[in-house]
């Protein structure tokens, strides 16, 4: 392959998993000084980056007093950063062909600190906001390059182990961001939620570059796809303005949603069109030529949005229908993130020798029995049976995004593992906010169709009924109406809740289908350009 870094030498393969039976050369090529302290320093930026998607959720109504700025205004700090994250994600490829995956990694982290900095530092809603699309664009490239650095510095034997680490991450971080946001706020002051990245995005930076000094980079000058580029952002910024506002609008009743629409089709048709005919395209969408790359994708990307579903309904339906506070909500829903603390030291280390489509299938089958317990839910469940069913989903997830990463990343030449984790978690990352749009408006949809039904055979003039209404009321008729209206709702949201969980139980096996469309082997091929030149 000309203009390709020599790939090394193809060791034999175990037969039954298509494991490597001894490491590559290639993959001992180059070793950080300090392995474990590497490690500490990716993982703690990637949980860095990944916790500040979500710590500023709980934080917004005391942002927006302080501020001087409406509820409305407030969520574009959500917003903007989601809009910049995923325009940002899918040039991971491209930035690190140009600059190196160290370099990448590094200049990212930083310029991390000094957009949290910024962010703290804002006087002004319109000030924050700017920082935090400035936060969001230079996280983009920070999971998916931590995730091909972690590959490429582990053994082959060991890399389960590496992918396991960030799986954790990926789980427990968007769990503690509202907790530790809440409880920041409540007992310092909201800026330090921004803060506190400060020392340890430097602490990162400086680890990281320090380790992997030496570490051969496969450098190269791509020419700027500036079609590519501007298609890119005017189609996914569209398309992610259009999701985060589509409920509060009413989605393709308001003629903003149908302009944010029609921009993000024709924005995105042309990206696709362009970037497969281009010669050297921004985004490398010929990796889905890969077989087990598509499959895992494919399979992530359902996996995550339903995953993703239940961390956003979950918390609002205990606030919504069970009146828990939004840090009580927090603590209800934390128990999915013990398992995969417990388990991941295992998964890494175990999980590789057995049929990786197997462990994912049976994480999938426990993700799907526990949405559908959550469809048997009721009104009376308490704060233990919640927590509980937490845990156990925690078990599931503990065991599908090592597997399916593994598979996804498989089949991926060495220099395409950067471009295709940027790839994958860009689709994963649209894959959540569907999600998180397509749920919530169903939820609201269905309570409103159970609201009808239930209320349909109340007559005003039935005595029994008008009895009823009374002793709600203690004779105040008008009162009694008032509570009734609000039971009713109560149980037409319970309802709608309980049909989205169904729902969500079949999407999670049908998920199952995807993976057995890969094929083995799936051990990751020698780390991200760790034998390339410069």
């Amino acid at each position: 392959m000309s203009g390709h870094a020599p790939m090394s030498s193809i060791v034999e393969q175990e037969e039954r998993f298509g494991l490597p039976a001894t490491p590559e050369p290639a993959a001992r090529s180059f070793a950080p000084p300090n392995l474990a302290l590497t490690t500490i320093g990716l993982a703690l930026a990637s949980f860095m980056q990944v916790l500040d998607t979500t710590i500023a959720n709980v934080s917004l109504p005391t942002i927006s007093g302080n501020l001087g700025a409406s509820a409305n205004q407030a969520t574009w700090v959500i917003t903007s950063f989601a809009v910049s994250n995923a325009i940002a994600l899918p040039l991971t490829g491209f930035l690190a062909r140009r600059f190196g995956e160290r370099k990448l990694f590094m200049w990212a982290t930083l310029a991390f600190v000094i957009a949290s900095f910024l962010c703290g530092l804002a006087s002004s809603m319109g000030q924050l906001v700017v920082a935090r699309a400035l936060q969001g664009f230079v996280a983009g490239p920070m999971y998916p390059i931590t995730q091909a650095l972690l590959i490429s510095i582990y053994p082959p034997q060991k890399r389960g182990q590496a992918i396991a680490l960030l799986a954790m991450v990926t789980v427990v971080a968007p769990i503690a961001g509202p907790i530790l946001g809440g409880w920041i706020t409540d007992n310092y002051s909201w800026e330090w939620i921004f803060f506190i990245n400060i020392p340890i995005g430097i602490f990162s930076s400086v680890v990281v570059g320090r380790q992997l000094k030496g570490r051969p980079e496969r450098l190269e000058k791509p020419k700027m796809d500036y079609i590519g580029l501007a298609t890119l952002i005017l189609g996914v910024g569209a398309l992610q303005i259009m999701l985060d506002l589509g409920n509060d609008e009413d989605w393709f009743n308001s003629t903003k949603i149908i302009a944010l629409a029609i921009i993000a089709t024709v924005g995105l048709v042309v990206f696709v069109i362009w970037e497969l005919t281009d010669k050297d395209p921004i985004v490398n969408l010929k990796l889905f030529r890969h077989r087990n790359f598509t499959s895992g994708t494919i399979a992530m990307v359902m996996a995550y949005s339903a995953f993703f579903s239940v961390g956003l309904l979950v918390p609002l339906w205990l606030q919504r229908n069970l009146g828990y506070t939004a840090i009580w909500a927090g603590f209800a829903s934390a128990p999915i993130g013990i398992l995969p603390v417990l388990l991941t030291p295992f998964v890494g280390k175990y999980a590789t020798r057995m049929d990786l489509r197997w462990l994912a299938t049976f994480a999938f089958i426990v993700m799907a029995f526990t949405s559908f317990f959550r469809a048997g839910f009721n009104l009376d469940v308490d704060f233990h049976r919640v927590a509980e069913v937490q845990l156990w989903q925690g078990l599931g997830v503990a065991l599908f995004f090592m597997p399916v990463l593994t598979i996804l990343l498989s089949d991926l030449e060495p220099h395409e593992i950067a471009a295709g984790s940027g790839l994958a978690t860009f689709v994963r990352t649209l894959g959540g906010s569907f999600a998180a749009s397509l749920t919530t408006w169903g939820w609201n949809q269905r309570s409103t169709i159970h609201h009808a039904q239930l209320t349909e055979h109340i007559g005003a003039h039935d005595p029994g009924m008008l009895q009823t209404v009374t002793q709600l009321g203690q004779g105040d008729v008008q009162r009694g109406a008032l509570v009734l209206n609000q039971m009713i709702s109560q149980q037409a949201v319970q309802i709608g809740f309980n049909e989205i969980f169904h729902l969500l139980g079949i999407l999670f096996l049908v998920v199952i289908v995807f993976v057995w469309f890969a094929k083995p082997p799936f051990a990751a091929k020698v780390g991200a350009a760790a034998g390339g030149r410069h």
